[in-house]
């Protein structure tokens, strides 16, 4: 059984939290999702051009691009994770350049060495699969893609082959942020997308509060949370970690008793 397996029960959704690679005390920030409750992590590779993200991972992006966080600090932030977190699916994302920039597969080599499960790579279309996905599942990593309100069922056959792990459902158009799609909405296209794949799915952008995650729970398969947890780090720096555990605890709490 994977990571991803343990973690995506059919009995309850699952939680997944992201934070920036390298914007404030990435280890704590991380350890501090676990106590708190998440069963998944992503953890952004930072970008000068993250094109899908609003304000406030932009300015994760550029908090920790200013440190000089590099793909190597990235790799070693994950295989620290991994060492103390044998168990929990760890999830790099990010975009094309610095995934693929010294080669597919240098990089599934040393993301599988620090123990990465998966990989979301915004930028690369299921069409340049080859560019990075055959180096990953060689690896044993999943890419795991992405699908949105506009996917349409044609479309989402191209979107789920060769795809693994779970499926990010991106239930607005748009950019990270406050913006939430209504939960018609949401329920509407998880069934439609669950009659074409096994794979979990994860609905992400815009969820910021229990309530909204409790909703989204009832219909998915793990609720992802971002732009909130990136907006407590940039907000209190070294002092996060108290922080995102208050707030992941009660989203998991929210998440975990959904149904």
């Amino acid at each position: 059984m994977t990571r991803f397996q343990s973690a995506f029960s059919p009995d309850r959704a699952a939680l997944v939290c992201f934070i920036t690679a390298g914007d404030g005390d990435t280890a704590a920030n991380l350890d501090a999702l676990v106590e708190g409750g998440a069963d998944v992590i992503e953890l952004g590779m930072p970008f000068t051009d993250p094109m899908a993200d609003g304000p406030a991972i932009q300015k994760a992006n550029l908090r920790s691009l200013a440190k000089g966080t590099t793909t190597a600090d990235v790799l070693a932030i994950a295989k620290g994770f991994r060492e103390r977190h044998p168990q929990v699916p760890l999830v790099l994302m990010g975009y094309a350049n610095p995934m693929v920039r010294r080669g597919p597969e240098w990089f599934a080599e040393h993301i599988s060495d620090a123990g990465v499960d998966g990989v979301i790579c915004v930028d690369l279309a299921p069409e340049e699969d080859p560019d990075l996905g055959p180096a990953l599942r060689a690896m044993g990593i999943s890419p795991i893609r992405l699908a949105t309100p506009t996917t349409h069922d044609e479309r989402l056959k191209t979107v789920l082959d060769g795809s693994s792990g779970f499926l990010y459902y991106v239930s607005v158009a748009g950019i990270t942020g406050k913006q939430q799609a209504a939960i018609d909405s949401i329920e509407d296209n998880v069934t439609r997308i669950k009659r074409h794949t096994d794979l979990p799915i994860a609905v992400g952008f815009g969820v910021r509060t229990p309530e909204q995650a409790e909703a989204i729970a009832k219909v998915a398969d793990g609720v992802v949370v971002g732009s909130a947890f990136v907006d407590i780090v940039g907000e209190h720096g070294d002092a996060a970690p108290a922080h995102l555990r208050e707030l992941t605890a009660s989203l998991a709490k929210a998440v975990h008793g959904a149904r």
